[in-house]
């Protein structure tokens, strides 16, 4: 991980990442998230120019190393979640035996992560960022609209729970496996802002050792909420850091980002993303 700019702030300075935006499709549908958009000057989760086929995500990232030798990790956000799009595992199939010197990354709200973590080590993905924005139903109900699995629509307090239940399990699966995870939550003022040192309580006890508390854009059904604070940033942060690491110089990387972190550095011309849930 000395060469993860995600894992290590001084790798951060060095070395860069590369995003393959080939997951449109999402699971859940979170009540501050909107990737309707592109815009050439933002700069967060889910934005991203074009969808790339499994074999163009291939030749991207061919070209992406010959131009750049700083690259050290591929890794998959997005704009959707990498584990409900069959092109991650198609991709990451392709690039068996391929780029030795990078290391594989995936984002993912965690849903179906206990049921892909072989896939994924058969795949050589050695991290994974998990989103936990809640440990409490009730909480996580006003966060998240909606939650998708096998076929059903589950929503308010039962779909955070089906959530909850198997984000749980999934990390504990995916640390007790031997993988890096780190995770992630968003701070939304008035709705979680006070719950997620919790969050870092019970991250901790199954194994995780770095949390990144990252700020809300206020979009969707957020968007009339504020953005936090720096101020109340770093209270929670330094609340959080209790109980684990924190990461404090995340870029919330676009899905198509590449470069060191900080840039934001677009991959393809602008075409429609597929909605979520």
């Amino acid at each position: 991980m000395d060469t993860h700019p995600c894992y290590s702030a001084r790798a951060a300075k060095r070395y860069g990442r590369i995003h393959l935006s080939v997951a449109p499709r999402c699971n859940l549908r979170c009540r501050y998230c909107d990737r309707r958009f592109d815009c050439a000057n933002e700069c967060r989760p889910g934005v991203t120019s074009r969808v790339l086929a499994p074999q163009e995500a291939v030749e991207v990232l061919a070209s992406a190393v010959r131009r750049d030798p700083r690259l050290r990790v591929v890794g998959f956000a997005g704009p959707g979640d990498p584990l409900a799009n069959e092109a991650t595992f198609q991709t990451l199939e392709l690039l068996r035996g391929r780029f030795p010197q990078l290391s594989r990354c995936l984002s993912t709200n965690g849903l179906l992560l206990r049921e892909r973590l072989a896939d994924l080590r058969r795949s050589g993905v050695d991290s994974v960022t998990v989103t936990m924005n809640a440990v409490a139903a009730g909480v996580g109900a006003a966060i998240y609209a909606a939650v998708r699995l096998n076929g059903r629509v589950y929503r308010d307090e039962e779909g955070a729970g089906v959530l909850l239940e198997r984000q749980l399990a999934g990390i504990a699966a995916a640390v007790a496996a031997g993988m890096r995870v780190k995770v992630n939550a968003v701070l939304i003022p008035g709705v979680n802002d006070t719950h997620l040192p919790r969050v870092a309580r019970v991250a901790r006890t199954l194994g995780v050792r770095l949390m990144n508390v990252m700020p809300l854009y206020p979009l969707g059904e957020f968007a009339a909420l504020p953005e936090p604070a720096e101020e109340d940033l770093d209270q929670v942060r330094a609340e959080c850091a209790a109980d684990m690491e924190q990461m404090r110089h995340c870029a919330q990387c676009r899905a198509d980002a590449a470069g060191l972190l900080g840039g934001c550095r677009k991959l393809a011309r602008r075409v429609p993303v597929t909605a979520a849930v």
